[in-house]
């Protein structure tokens, strides 16, 4: 199946299932990046894991914008289809993509909201222009390779417990996942509608860092949907099961570039 014939498919499914994985955080370009390696592991060494992803952002936007020009073509390709993009990425600029109303859930968090970092009562906010010039300001610091031995806290409080709260995402300790699960309700429901529906599954840069959201589901949905064709696009882990070797595709490369061609 060559590019040509996975637009055509776009364009004559009745839905789409799109994945948007790990390589949408910008991963092919920082693991080169020794400022970003370095800071993460200050990071972790300090008990700041839930900032990580806001650091990815943060060195990723010190370079060129790759990743909102090949969403936007994205975008532009399903204009008119019924779709549903899923990402297991946490950078911010998936979220800001002209995607269909309620047709985007990012379970594994962002770095626009933040809760207690005790899980007290659910409590999410947004992150102000403040906080996110605090987060910068730290950054600036960070990658220099200089950060304190203590973390970083953010200017809000848990009105609760008191406790300085955190960005909302899969690297919290205490992640809630309440800012979520009402979307992920919507995704499932639209699932149940895709059976014996003529589905395009996309699953773009999906490695294994959580494959229990995208990589395994997505395979299940085009194993049991015999009118599915499965696309898999990624620099290293292309592979196809031998169950969907017959109705899928992979493509060995990274699915940020792959967007970028078509």
């Amino acid at each position: 199946m060559k590019t040509e014939e996975i637009l055509a498919e776009m364009k004559s499914a009745d839905m789409v299932l799109a994945g948007l994985g790990e390589e949408f955080d910008d991963f092919s370009r920082l693991r080169s990046c020794s400022e970003f390696l370095r800071g993460k592991e200050l990071l972790r060494e300090s008990g700041c894991q839930w900032l990580v992803p806001a650091w990815q952002e943060y060195c990723s936007a010190k370079l060129e914008d790759i990743i909102t020009p090949a969403l936007k073509k994205l975008a532009d390709i399903l204009v008119d289809k019924n779709y549903f993009v899923a990402a297991t990425a946490t950078d911010s600029r998936i979220a800001r993509i002209p995607w269909k109303k309620d047709r985007l859930v990012m379970p594994c968090g962002t770095t626009t909201v933040k809760q207690c970092p005790n899980g007290c009562g659910h409590m999410l906010e947004r992150v102000t222009e403040d906080e996110r010039a605090c987060m910068n300001a730290a950054f600036e610091e960070l990658f220099t390779g200089h950060f304190p031995s203590e973390g970083f806290q953010m200017p809000a409080r848990c009105s609760q417990c008191g406790a300085p709260m955190v960005l909302n995402n899969v690297f919290a300790e205490n992640y809630d996942e309440q800012g979520y699960r009402e979307q992920w309700e919507v995704y499932t429901k639209w699932l149940q509608g895709t059976l014996n529906r003529r589905l395009l599954v996309l699953e773009l840069g999906e490695g294994m860092r959580f494959p229990t959201v995208i990589r395994w589901p997505f395979e299940k949905i085009a194993y049991f949907n015999r009118k599915a064709i499965f696309v898999r696009v990624n620099e290293s882990l292309y592979q196809l099961t031998e169950e969907l070797s017959e109705k899928g595709l992979g493509i060995s490369k990274n699915a940020i570039a792959w967007l970028e061609s078509l």
